[in-house]
């Protein structure tokens, strides 16, 4: 059951996705409460769950991992000795840095990303194209990125 949420509480969740290193003080003007009632809100939101954890986001160009593939992965079967074990060989791999199990046509879609077009060529034979159970990849190549969020529409 989705958490009951009030106007304050989504006001905080929209100033810390848009600024999560706000100061507490800032971030209580900025809703309408006082630092303490403020500062128990963002308690209860991180408690429960709703506010997972702080993250600082890198610009992957600026440290040469800037060439993002998504790969379509098709496994041998669907079965749990084929999915689990893939999906813990996925968890190892910092290049994967997003994974979904897939309804259609392919079993799960990857996005990953590599320093160039031969770096993730690179990563494919030696690692992804390895793992027991992965039958096909289809690799597709983003021309531009429009749009890139981590914000939530609360």
């Amino acid at each position: 059951m989705p958490a009951q949420l009030d106007s304050i509480d989504r006001a905080i969740l929209r100033a810390l996705q848009h600024d999560g290193k706000i100061q507490n003080t800032e971030l209580a003007v900025k809703v309408g409460l006082s630092p303490s009632p403020c500062l128990r809100r963002v308690k209860i939101l991180e408690d429960s769950g709703i506010i997972e954890r702080y993250v600082a986001l890198v610009d992957a160009s600026k440290i040469d991992m800037g060439f993002t593939v998504f790969a379509r992965v098709w496994l041998s079967g669907q079965d749990e000795e084929t999915v689990v074990p893939f999906v813990e060989a996925i968890k190892r791999l910092p290049q994967v840095v997003e994974c979904h199990l897939m309804a259609g046509d392919c079993d799960f879609i990857l996005r990953v990303v590599a320093p160039d077009l031969e770096g993730y060529r690179k990563f494919q034979i030696e690692h992804l194209g390895r793992i027991k159970g992965v039958r096909n990849i289809k690799s597709e190549i983003p021309m531009q990125r429009v749009k890139q969020s981590t914000e939530i529409p609360v």
